[in-house]
């Protein structure tokens, strides 16, 4: 059976019924509330032959930081290719099929191929922008999402995620007045787009308003912290506010009660978790035993190789815990990866393999080499993904290395001469690890 959705994109294999769990589910998917799954689950019950919900079970999972949850959407991909399919549902199974392949440029082609075909999708949309987002591809997320403006308005349903989307392509762009505005008119359609709140959070951040930060997300709680699939990442935003007011106490109370209070084993919420600490630690904070703990819950991702943010931050509780045989066990396999002919082995050449032994030098008190590190890392640093203020740990980390080496502690009879020998020797010695000359 064949029809179209509520935004006009023709569908196979749906039934009524189907197609309105089908809705539900593109819903919270689009706000970024959670409950998508089930209701996949209940439409391909109905219809097993509905592509477009094979399609948004795959997604489901494409759209994660765990590979292993991103390589389960191998089988659901499967079960799709056999299903009589149009067009559009073609070019959505291509995306996925490359994605899996790690190669997200051919993804992101071809769903820039479907929405030049329909810009109504907006799955197609979604998806390209979560894609952007882990490339890194700031400009491309914007030009992406004001290409497609045009065929939408108001009366569609999920309009407001189109505007939140814009919102946040517009921040990383650094269009901060714009960014709100976007997020505000979002928020004015649906007051629990989750990803509209985020984009207030990430406008405060980077306009340096914690201030209005802190009211914006305690006065709108209930539009990002319940049932939201961001919700611990808007906790992080806001103990980011409360750093920024010096507020050292309130952002380890919301690491203990709201990021890590349930041991999540969520990749995204280990990025945050190990994110948070970093930064108290730079503002002269203590986060005592909580590094071990958060170094021990990263062990079993050291081998993910997948993605060189989720590396970083990796790092980053192995450096916080002075786990130096975890970290080590990541370098090496950071310079094994290196060799990979994939987009993971090229990001782990160019960045992730040195940002990650920036980070174990700074933890080791090597300023000077860590300084060099970070100094010699490309300005294509955006590729790791994430976001300009998930970023900015590097460079808090690189501005916290320079203060120590300008102020460092007194040593007996230091010889210049030698220090500049010392510093010459160890960056020789990691351009040869670089290149693979030595181990």
């Amino acid at each position: 059976m064949s029809g179209v959705d509520e935004r006009g994109c023709r569908i196979s294999g749906a039934t009524p019924v189907a197609l309105q769990s089908y809705e539900r589910a593109v819903t919270a998917f689009l706000g970024w509330r959670s409950g998508a799954d089930v209701q996949i689950e209940l439409a391909l019950q109905e219809a097993p032959a509905f592509v477009m919900a094979h399609v948004l079970q795959a997604y489901l999972l494409l759209c994660s930081r765990d590979p292993r949850r991103v390589r389960s959407a191998r089988p659901v991909l499967e079960r799709a290719a056999g299903l009589p399919a149009n067009e559009q549902e073609q070019l959505h199974l291509a995306a996925i099929d490359a994605a899996l392949a790690d190669d997200y440029e051919r993804a992101k082609e071809r769903l820039a191929e479907l929405l030049r075909l329909q810009p109504r999708d907006a799955l197609a949309l979604q998806v390209a922008h979560a894609f952007d987002h882990t490339t890194g591809d700031a400009a491309r997320m914007n030009e992406r999402v004001a290409s497609v403006l045009p065929a939408w308005s108001r009366d569609l349903p999920g309009y407001h995620a189109v505007l939140a989307m814009l919102g946040f392509a517009l921040a990383e762009c650094g269009e901060y007045e714009h960014a709100e505005q976007a997020a505000r008119a979002a928020l004015a359609l649906n007051a629990f787009d989750a990803r509209a709140h985020h984009v207030m959070a990430h406008v405060f951040e980077m306009t340096d308003r914690p201030d209005a930060g802190v009211r914006w997300m305690s006065e709108h709680t209930a539009g990002w912290a319940s049932e939201a699939v961001v919700g611990t990442h808007c906790w992080w935003h806001l103990a980011l506010f409360h750093l920024a007011q010096d507020r050292i106490d309130r952002a380890l109370a919301l690491y203990d009660r709201c990021i890590w209070a349930g041991r999540s084993s969520e990749v995204a919420d280990l990025i945050d978790a190990a994110a948070l600490l970093r930064r108290v630690q730079l503002r002269g904070g203590n986060p005592g035993t909580r590094w071990t703990e958060l170094a021990t819950a990263w062990a079993p991702h050291i081998d993910d190789a997948f993605c060189s943010f989720t590396d970083l931050h990796a790092m980053l509780a192995f450096v916080g815990a002075s786990d130096w045989g975890r970290a080590q066990h990541l370098e090496l396999a950071l310079a094994k990866a290196q060799a990979l002919s994939t987009r993971y082995g090229e990001t782990t050449r160019l960045l992730g393999l040195p940002a990650t032994r920036a980070l174990i030098a700074f933890g080791r008190g090597d300023d000077v080499l860590a300084i060099a590190l970070f100094a010699g890392l490309p300005a294509q640093a955006h590729r790791l993904g994430g976001s300009h203020a998930q970023r900015d740990v590097l460079h808090l980390t690189l501005l916290k290395a320079i203060e120590r080496a300008r102020r460092p502690p007194r040593r007996a009879q230091c010889n210049p001469r030698q220090t500049l020998h010392e510093f010459n020797t160890r960056k020789q010695s990691v351009a040869l690890k670089g290149a693979g000359v030595v181990a």
